[in-house]
Parts: structure tokens; C-alpha cells; sequence
């Protein structure tokens, strides 16, 4: 079983700053790190209201904040979000616990989940988290141009949640698979792949 955030931050608190890096680094070298960015502007209403789950240090939400988009930013991590705040200051960024309901309620027109982050959410948690999120997505009535809202979430499945488990769950949440791939770039999912990205809507739309 994969550990949990909390749980690696705790055993080393300087995991955060070197995670951030790394993505530094990254860019430095100019490895392409917005392929996830590019999948939700390219699903989006243009200036949409853009939830960016687990936002850590903001290369999601940023990239589509200069697209015109209107983002906000969560994750549990501190350090992650000064750092989105430094990116990208006109975007809206706050340390949040997915499992709480201290967060913003939206309605949002996508929400998006990439880099494994709900793989990082406590087993025990993991119905309240897709919950939560359900009741930020936007009905027909309150989404933008008259869509209503959708989650897009991207984790491997060598985490100890399949896909089995997973629809489960989002059922159990009131939400309903509506696409799925294996990669970011749109690959079909073909039950064995390693990795799985999810589009999902609300089975009920009514408002929250």
C-alpha cells in the first residue's frame, strides 16, 4: 500500500522542497510538464472555473490560468502552495485537507486531479475526498455555457486502488465514469495498462 502525504512529510519534512525541485529541475531541462494542462484547456469552456485538486506547486493550474481560465488551487501541503502562490499570484491557492469541507465549494466547470494525487488520499478517506469533489462540480443550470461540471482524475494503478475500486467508490460519491484512458495523451484503456485517467460527472446533476 502507498503512503499517504501526511504520511511521507512526516517521516521527512524536507520531502516537500525537494519534490518542488525536481520539478524545478525539470522545467530547467525542458522536459514538457503540461500535457495535463493542455487535455483540461482543450476540455474546457474558455474561461472556465478550474478546481486544480492537489494542486502542489501550481504548474497545472498556472498553465491554464494563462489560458484565460479562473483556477483554484488546493493541496495540503504549505510549502507546495507558497510556491504556487509565487507562480502564478493571480490564481487563487489555499492549503486544504480533501477529507474536510474547509475548502472553496465552487461551482466549478472542471475540477482535475493529476500527478497520482488522490493515489496520496488515506484508503479511509478516499469516499469523502470523490464526495467532496462531487458536490463542487457545476450543474447544467450553474456551468458555464450550460455544461455541467466534470472531474478529470489521473493515477497509476500500482497504488492499491484499482479501477474496480475506484468506480466503486465515485458510485458510492454520486458520480459516473463518462471517459477513460491510460495516458494524459489519450491512449484507450485497455483494462491492463498501468495507469488510468477518468473523466467523471455527477449521476444526480442537481445542485448542491
Amino acid at each position: 500500500m502507498a503512503q499517504t502525504w501526511k504520511q511521507i512529510v512526516e517521516a521527512d519534512p524536507e520531502h516537500s522542497r525537494r519534490y518542488a525541485r525536481r520539478w524545478d529541475d525539470m522545467v530547467a531541462e525542458g522536459v514538457d510538464i503540461d500535457g495535463e494542462a493542455r487535455l483540461i484547456d482543450a476540455m474546457a469552456p474558455r474561461g472556465a472555473r478550474i478546481l486544480d485538486v492537489g494542486c502542489g506547486q501550481g504548474r497545472t493550474g498556472a498553465y491554464l490560468h494563462s489560458r484565460g481560465h479562473r483556477v483554484t488551487g488546493v493541496d495540503l501541503d504549505p510549502h507546495l502552495i507558497e510556491r504556487a502562490r509565487e507562480l502564478c499570484p493571480e490564481a487563487s491557492w489555499e492549503v486544504a485537507d480533501l477529507a474536510d469541507e474547509g475548502w472553496p465549494r465552487g461551482p466549478f466547470d472542471l475540477a482535475v486531479s493529476a500527478g497520482n494525487v488522490l493515489a496520496f488520499v488515506d484508503p479511509a478517506d478516499r469516499g469523502t475526498v470523490l464526495t467532496n469533489l462531487a458536490a463542487r462540480l457545476a450543474t447544467a443550470d450553474e456551468g458555464t455555457e450550460g455544461r455541467a461540471g466534470r472531474l478529470v482524475v489521473g493515477f497509476g494503478l500500482d497504488r492499491g486502488w484499482t479501477r474496480e475500486e475506484f468506480d466503486r467508490d465515485a458510485d458510492r460519491a454520486g458520480l459516473r465514469v463518462q471517459q477513460r484512458w491510460s495516458t494524459w495523451d489519450l491512449l484507450p484503456f485497455d483494462g491492463d495498462s498501468g495507469f488510468m485517467v477518468t473523466v467523471l460527472v455527477r449521476s444526480d446533476g442537481a445542485a448542491s
